[in-house]
């Protein structure tokens, strides 16, 4: 094998996942490989945990350390400065002010016997690095990734195939941006960051569904969702079967999801003026939801959007599903590696 490729890790709290692209950018078809993190044995741990997880990728599918040009990371939560962890919710304290970027380039130059290039971001961005390319391929256009889950992540990625991290590395945080109550008509929720002027995620993501489910309780008297028995999760987790059947209440919740991302499209579309926007999350997976489900969706967001954008916008914006599941992060990683690579000068 004679190919040369980039690898990308995309690190979460418990459990890591490795892919690679060729040098041509075409994404290298693999099994989604997954190890557990190690952040119980600190960054020392973690570092011992990728290199083996890289280890394992490459001897799976023949690659030697002659072969790969230059490594990705992808990483959530924040940073203090490019490179070092800042205190997040997914790792423990102790991992505030690790310079990982360091640790890794030492483990990877011991492993390849050189150095290596490496590229690190977060992991949402990466995410929508891999989306656009996957959406557009060579084409040269402005994509936003946004993934509604348990929050809601975004991404902007611009015609040359890079994600915008900002000046302070915080950049295109927009779940907490203001959404427009009066359009939604609902209430402001305080939301988990601790703003009260109705942060975006709370009407998108699971997030708030809690609080929008005991406010539309009450217009839809004798509800199997208003037995006393049901704890507040178990409820909002049978929402989304509900809503495949047809329920009236569950529906409700999710049009008024599907008219907010509508809403932050439209932002998002006057302020960035992309032309396509990739939609990620568990509503849009064929394996958790119905066709006619997704159509709805989607389709409420995009003719939300609509409404708000300037007239040459309508013509050329796009709204698609996400593609590429779970492997996103870490082969937005690995492209994110190869530009690096490939736009430095010899």
């Amino acid at each position: 094998m004679s190919d040369t490729f980039y690898l990308g890790i995309d690190s979460g709290a418990t459990t890591s996942k490795i892919a690679a692209v060729r040098a041509d950018g075409s994404i290298f078809p693999s099994d989604l490989l997954q190890r557990p993190t190690g952040s119980e044995g600190g960054p020392e741990g973690v570092i011992k945990a990728w290199m083996g997880a890289i280890a394992d990728y490459m001897a799976e599918h023949g690659m030697d350390w002659d072969q790969i040009s230059g490594v990705g990371l992808a990483v959530p939560g924040p940073r203090r400065s490019y490179g070092v962890l800042a205190t997040g919710p997914n790792l423990p304290e102790s991992f505030d002010g690790w310079d990982v970027q360091h640790d890794l380039l030492e483990a990877l130059r011991e492993a390849a016997g050189r150095p290596l290039s490496l590229a690190l971001g977060n992991d949402g961005n990466m995410g929508g690095v891999a989306e656009a390319h996957s959406a557009i391929g060579n084409d040269k256009a402005g994509v936003v990734m946004l993934a509604p889950g348990s929050g809601l992540g975004g991404a902007y990625i611009d015609p040359t195939g890079m994600c915008l991290d900002g000046d302070t590395l915080a950049g295109m945080e927009i779940s907490h941006m203001a959404a427009p109550l009066h359009l939604l008509n609902v209430e402001a929720l305080t939301c988990g960051c601790g703003r009260t002027w109705g942060c975006f995620e709370m009407y998108t993501s699971l997030a708030g569904l809690p609080y929008l489910l005991d406010l539309a309780l009450p217009r839809h008297p004798g509800h199997s969702l208003a037995d006393p028995t049901l704890g507040k999760k178990e409820r909002v987790l049978k929402l989304r079967g509900l809503a495949q059947d047809g329920d009236a209440l569950a529906l409700e919740l999710f049009d008024l999801q599907a008219k907010a991302m509508g809403l932050l499209v439209a932002q998002l579309t006057m302020t960035l003026d992309p032309s396509c926007f990739v939609i990620g999350g568990g509503l849009i997976d064929p394996e958790a939801t119905t066709e006619t489900f997704r159509d709805r969706y989607l389709g409420l967001i995009k003719s939300t959007a609509l409404e708000y954008v300037w007239p040459t916008q309508k013509d050329v914006l796009r709204i698609i599903p996400a593609s590429l599941g779970e492997q996103s992060q870490a082969i937005g990683a690995a492209l994110v590696a190869r530009l690096v690579v490939q736009s430095s000068p010899n």
